[in-house]
């Protein structure tokens, strides 16, 4: 006997199960520093997670010049080096949804949702790198478990290029 269900119904069943199955959440906050220099450009910043052997797991966030005329702004991606290495050259740009542009110096909160639905279970390290035309090359990482078990908080200070980088896992 085969049991046919209205594609709404058959939503309401499946929803819960992929709700808490993805029910985790990720948030960065990332300070941009203001920098008293003659010649002020902002950052390029990628923030991604690898595995702790370095294997990519997500591409979370790229940002770079993404109205330079002919695409211009992707020539310029390969100076964030350890993305470029580990992501980066075997990416197509611009990425819907991880794509964007520079960043002002200030507090930025980002969201990561959709983009960790299908991370399997584990550790995994952040990543974040900042490159500066004229300026300096900055690489932060830290350690995490996904999906978290309890809030965690995970404090990132940078030294130049970047301030302070809170992430930030709820179950």
């Amino acid at each position: 006997m085969k049991l046919h269900l209205p594609a709404t119904a058959a939503a309401a069943l499946i929803a819960p199960l992929c709700a808490s199955a993805s029910a985790a959440e990720m948030s960065v906050n990332v300070e941009v520093p203001s920098l008293d220099v003659a010649e002020y450009h902002r950052p390029y910043v990628a923030m991604w997670l690898q595995t702790p052997d370095g294997k990519p797991a997500v591409n979370l966030a790229v940002w770079y010049d993404v109205k330079l005329r002919n695409d211009e702004g992707e020539d310029w991606l390969k100076d964030l080096r350890q993305w470029w290495r580990r992501i980066g050259r075997n990416t197509d740009m611009p990425v819907d949804g991880v794509s964007g542009p520079t960043r002002a110096p200030g507090g930025h909160d980002i969201a990561f949702e959709d983009k960790l639905n299908g991370l399997a279970p584990g550790e995994y390290e952040f990543m974040i790198e900042a490159v500066r035309e004229v300026g300096g090359r900055e690489l932060l990482h830290g350690t995490l478990q996904w999906p978290p078990k309890e809030e965690t908080t995970l404090r990132l200070e940078g030294e130049r290029e970047l301030g302070p980088v809170i992430l930030t896992l709820k179950p």
